[in-house]
């Protein structure tokens, strides 16, 4: 057991609670200035982005639940531990990594680390474990890795659009479903990630995960709660998007837009919260356990002596832990401000109109494309070789200044199958001729198919000098390269070629690699080393 340095309070004190107030709030002080940084970029996605609005309530809720749960602490001492201060030397760690690579998220996730350091420094392993629940909630404030919030969102968007459909067909309307495009033959649908579920998956999963915390009852019955979020959301936003379509089919274009179009968003969330409720209480009556739904969120009542807890000895663990905050804090405050390198570049609006052969006819991104993606540039054309009849290779480059702030390059993978598009034959493909480097370049290739059109596709993403074909190792680089190089600017580059009816792959092949020899060396000034 861990020595303890003692503080001697006489129970009279009358100042013992304000003494236990004020030392809270200068830790609290401490923190929030140390993790300054990726607390104001926290509480900046909780105001633009809606499906994280509820990040505000999640530390209020989880201070409430850690005081109304004080009276379990009472039979166990705080024993302190060493792993508490291990977990605040990795969140420094992390600290230093993400002030150094600018990576808000790397801060974010620090600070939960030091708090949960902190904790387990004064409170030991036992007692910690007792308010594991609201700790873990901390955890729903954070949003996941843009990445993988991306992925989801996609998935999301897909099963909702498959489910919407089916509904809309129960009620004998002809729809038509493309991806995650609804063709009712006066209007097209889309649903785009606002109307995915994401925004209610993440605040319903929330919920449900303290409502289980709350829950007195068995354990699967608990983890039922929070696995019934998924389901739940995807249910009810199919719904929503089927009353949509029946409302457009019926009574005009105008059910889709507007007020009407975000109250039904909030009724949803509504209906979403009342099943939960229903769930928790057809929960409470069975099993061997059974009882109540008012006794399962019955109010922990505080034992007499709970004032205890705050004439304790204070573990030297935990002195040890605050002594590395206030160090880390004073470091950060000396710490000039990291700014990312942002090269000079040419914009793609001086892209040259001819590579080779192949002239260029340049287009535009959609507003609702270019909203979603946040591009910094981008370049959209078709190069079309003379011919009979013409040979054609689309080329689409979406470019990022900075990668760190929650917005970067995704694999055409991800976005493909929302368009209806059925992606096949995903692997890496060897231009022996197109060199990068002074090395055959290799690339992402895969034959796409919607209906009776399909298309030969090379990707692959760009970055600071190298080419790389797998998503996740491009995430690596842009990390390594934001601690080392102080910069993440980077590219997607895709190249398509349409399959003529009876044509062979083959051929769709070679004009995409001829298409690259020219095309590649042509990038240098646009996507510098």
């Amino acid at each position: 057991m861990p020595s303890s340095t003692e503080i001697k309070i006489e129970p009279r004190d009358q100042n013992i609670t304000l003494t236990a107030v004020i030392s809270f709030a200068l830790l609290t002080a401490v923190v929030l200035i140390t993790f300054y940084s990726g607390l104001r970029d926290l509480v900046y996605i909780w105001s633009v982005r809606e499906e994280y609005s509820f990040g505000y309530m999640v530390p209020l809720v989880s201070a409430y639940l850690i005081w109304q749960r004080r009276g379990r602490l009472v039979d166990i001492p705080f024993t302190g531990s060493w792993m508490g201060v291990a977990l605040v030397c990795l969140a420094l760690a992390l600290i230093a990594i993400g002030r150094i690579g600018m990576i808000a998220t790397l801060e974010q996730y620090a600070c939960l680390l030091a708090i949960y350091g902190l904790a387990l420094a004064v409170l030991g392993p036992r007692a910690f474990v007792r308010l594991a629940m609201p700790f873990a909630l901390l955890a729903f404030m954070v949003p996941l890795p843009a990445f993988l919030l991306g992925d989801l969102s996609q998935q999301l968007q897909l099963w909702s659009s498959q489910l919407g459909v089916a509904f809309i067909r129960l009620f004998g309307i002809s729809v038509y479903l493309e991806g995650n495009v609804i063709d009712l033959g006066s209007m097209r649908l889309q649903v785009v990630e606002a109307c995915g579920g994401l925004r209610y998956l993440l605040p319903l999963t929330t919920l449900a995960f303290i409502a289980a915390g709350l829950f007195h009852g068995a354990v699967w019955k608990r983890v039922a709660l929070v696995a019934s979020a998924l389901p739940i959301t995807v249910v009810m936003n199919s719904a929503r998007i089927a009353m949509i379509g029946i409302l457009v089919q019926y009574y005009g274009n105008s059910m889709a837009e507007g007020f009407l179009h975000d109250f039904e968003g909030w009724v949803v969330f509504l209906v979403c919260t009342v099943i939960l409720i229903l769930e928790m209480s057809l929960l409470a009556r069975i099993g061997a356990d059974k009882s109540s739904l008012r006794d399962t969120f019955a109010v922990e009542e505080q034992p007499a002596n709970v004032g205890s807890l705050f004439r304790r000895a204070v573990p030297r663990t935990f002195l040890v832990a605050v002594t590395l905050v206030v160090l880390a804090m004073l470091v950060v405050l000396a710490m000039p401000e990291r700014k990312e390198a942002v090269p000079e570049r040419r914009s793609f609006a001086e892209f040259p109109a001819r590579l080779g052969n192949s002239q260029g006819h340049f287009d535009k991104l959609g507003v609702e494309y270019l909203r979603m993606l946040q591009l910094d540039d981008y370049l959209l054309a078709d190069y079309v070789t003379a011919g009979e009849p013409p040979r054609a290779v689309n080329l689409y480059i979406s470019y990022y200044a900075s990668q760190v702030k929650g917005v970067s390059t995704h694999s055409p993978r991800a976005c493909l199958p929302g368009d209806g598009w059925q992606v096949g034959d995903l692997g890496p493909h060897t231009l022996e001729s197109v060199r990068f480097n002074g090395e055959s370049m290799t690339v992402n290739r895969s034959v796409i198919q919607k209906g009776d059109l399909r298309q030969v596709v090379y990707y692959w993403f760009q970055q600071r000098g190298r080419i790389t074909t797998n998503e996740y190792v491009t995430k690596l680089y842009i990390f390594l390269d934001a601690v080392m190089r102080r910069r993440t600017d980077g590219a997607m580059v895709r190249l398509t070629a349409d399959l003529r009816p009876g044509e062979a792959e083959q051929l769709a092949d070679r004009r995409l690699e001829e298409f690259a020899r020219y095309a590649v060396p042509a990038l240098f000034p646009y996507l510098p080393e």
